[in-house]
């Protein structure tokens, strides 16, 4: 009696005290919980072409437990001895099925050893599965290991095209084929995975999941839109691994991630990477970019920098990461002169034919002392002829006359020592000294003692080419939802207006006079169009020398087409040329060439009319 009635209260604490407790436990050795992969969205360019998206990637994997468990893979064995049988194809699915059945426990009642039906299994599902992967049966067998001490779930193939996928999982479930089982992934495809690399960016799965995260670019920059949200299935399966009946499950679909519309038109990608292919070939730079931009809206149309990477492969990324177009800072050199020139013409101190003296090459500063040199030396020379030159003096001379303090908030009205914020992380702000020092500021006026990022000046061009508004670089456009609504839309914005439309037409025009004949940049002249432009030569700083270099340079051009109502701006910046070349670096025999040839495919592959005949 003592001992029944502690069994009951023992029973007592099982059945109801502890219920939840014992049930959970027993309960966890057969449900499992599977991961719904939400698909991560796609990113294409103002066209709609595909630049990056999400393909499902099938991985097969056995599961060791139940390729052993015969009670499980003894409906394969008998499967494939009734299919031998010239009744099987006479009977339907259900009863099919009522057959299995009673098949798998005539096998296991007469089976003393019953481990001939794990490897006559084993025998069945390599022979029947493998040549879908393209291999042979003593390969699988020999990849599945089943003599391994290991339990654990083994991965036997990745990445299966889902036609393969679909096809090998109808063929397991209709061969009674039993330990086999399908994974997903979610895997990025670049349509073009050598072609706007920083731009994209590349995500990559998190550490111990399977869940891929935007690392860098518009990946990294619109991660809460492209993400999604995994869902899950839950099932409660039997000893035998079979799904219960009874215990449908619990599914939480998945939500897919929104697709991102860039304003990059593929089209004039492709020419920008062809040309800084080329540049790097011809030229052997440290350091290249090329940037094309809409002045009307902001639009980065086309924008690559070298060194690079393979979005596909990703060869070169550990030490080609660094954008240049958008985290390069360097001295920009005469492409900067345009800021004083802007500056005198919209404060009137100066009229675009006003002559100004530009001291016949030297010019010394008596308080505080210093001096700006000129290596053409030049007297008088008329506000555009001192862009037509790129003459240091008369530059200083007009960034002099409308003064320190108006010119500096120029300099920083135009962008200048702060992010663009066109939209991907990561973007340098430039550097500009405002400390009052007139060394600094002589300097300044021609592109030194300052650092700036290729993205500033091709928007401060922009402006110049619009009509004096300083646009916000736009890279992405907007962003849709999986069914095609807008969820975000970013319209161009203004951030301020800087210069008059009058100074606008004015720098134009003096823009146009460097590519014509006496001009630095005539090697920019593109057939058939009226363009403008400025070159840019700048001295490199050797720390070691404590002086600029005299062979290390950064070269550049940046201009816009047509030149009365420009479509199109264009920035070539090209760090350290070094190749062997018979003549000296410079902005108008590097920079402008290169500048040229862009243009003119841009100009041919959007249709542009000629404005010259």
């Amino acid at each position: 009696m003592i001992g029944l009635s502690a069994l009951s209260v023992r029973l007592y604490f099982l059945q109801v005290v502890d219920r939840d407790k014992y049930a959970k436990k027993a309960g966890s050795s057969y449900e499992k919980t599977y991961p719904l992969l939400a698909k991560r969205g796609t990113i294409v360019d103002c066209n709609g072409e595909v630049i990056a998206k999400s393909v499902i990637s099938k991985t097969l994997i056995v599961d060791k437990y139940h390729i052993k468990e015969v009670r499980t893979v003894v409906k394969g064995v008998a499967c494939q001895e009734l299919s031998k049988t010239s009744e099987w194809y006479d009977w339907d699915e259900k009863t099919r099925g009522r057959k299995i059945k009673l098949r798998s426990r005539r096998l296991l009642n007469k089976s003393k050893d019953r481990q001939w039906i794990i490897d006559q299994h084993l025998d069945y599902a390599c022979e029947e599965i493998s040549t879908p992967l393209g291999m042979t049966k003593d390969e699988l067998k020999a990849l599945i290991n089943i003599d391994e001490k290991s339990m654990s779930d083994k991965v036997i193939v990745k990445n299966i095209a889902p036609d393969i996928a679909s096809r090998l999982k109808g063929l397991i479930t209709k061969k009674r084929i039993k330990g086999f089982r399908f994974t997903e992934s979610m895997k990025r495809f670049h349509n073009s995975p050598g072609l706007l690399t920083h731009v994209t960016g590349y995500s990559a799965y998190q550490s111990g999941g399977n869940k891929r995260v935007g690392k860098s670019g518009v990946e990294k920059a619109c991660e809460e839109h492209l993400a999604g949200k995994d869902g899950f299935k839950k099932e409660m399966r039997d000893m035998s691994g079979e799904v219960m009946p009874a215990h449908k499950g619990s599914v939480h679909e998945p939500i897919n991630g929104n697709n991102v519309q860039l304003a990059t038109d593929m089209g004039i990608q492709a020419i920008v990477d062809e040309q800084l292919d080329a540049t790097m070939s011809e030229y052997d730079p440290v350091r290249a970019t090329i940037i094309v931009m809409d002045p009307s809206n902001g639009d980065i149309l086309g924008i690559g920098s070298r060194p690079h990477y393979n979005l596909a492969t990703r060869e070169g990324i550990l030490t080609n990461e660094f954008n240049y177009a958008l985290q390069g800072e360097y001295e920009p050199g005469s492409t900067f002169k345009l800021v004083a020139i802007a500056a005198a013409l919209n404060e009137r101190v100066r009229k675009l034919d006003d002559k100004v003296f530009c001291h016949n090459g030297h010019y010394r500063n008596k308080s505080p002392r210093f001096t700006v040199r000129d290596e053409h030396g030049k007297g008088y020379l008329k506000v555009w002829e001192i862009a037509q030159k790129s003459n240091n003096i008369g530059t200083f001379m007009l960034a002099r006359q409308v003064g320190y303090r108006r010119y500096m908030n120029y300099v920083k009205s135009f962008g200048f020592g702060e992010v663009t914020g066109a939209g991907i992380s990561g973007e340098s702000d430039g550097l500009v000294r405002d400390r009052g020092n007139m060394v600094d500021f002589s300097r300044n006026s021609f592109g030194y003692a300052l650092r700036v990022t290729p993205i500033q000046i091709a928007n401060f061009y922009c402006a110049i080419a619009n009509g004096g508004n300083l646009m916000r670089p736009r890279i992405v456009k907007r962003v849709e939802g999986y069914s095609g609504e807008v969820v975000v839309d970013y319209k161009p914005e203004v951030i301020r207006r800087v210069i008059s439309e009058r100074t606008a037409r004015d720098c134009r025009q003096a823009l146009k006079s460097v590519v014509q004949k006496g001009g630095t940049g005539t090697q920019a002249d593109v057939e058939k169009f009226s363009e403008g432009g400025k070159t840019g030569t700048a001295e490199i700083w050797d720390n070691k020398a404590k002086a600029y270099s005299k062979t290390r340079k950064t070269v550049s051009f940046a201009g816009m087409l047509p030149i009365e109502k420009p479509k199109f701006v264009c920035v070539v910046v090209v760090q350290e040329p070094r190749s062997k070349k018979d003549y000296n670096f410079g902005g108008g025999t590097v920079a402008a060439p290169i500048w040229k040839k862009t243009m003119k495919r841009v100009a041919a592959y959007r249709n542009l009319t000629p404005t010259e005949g």
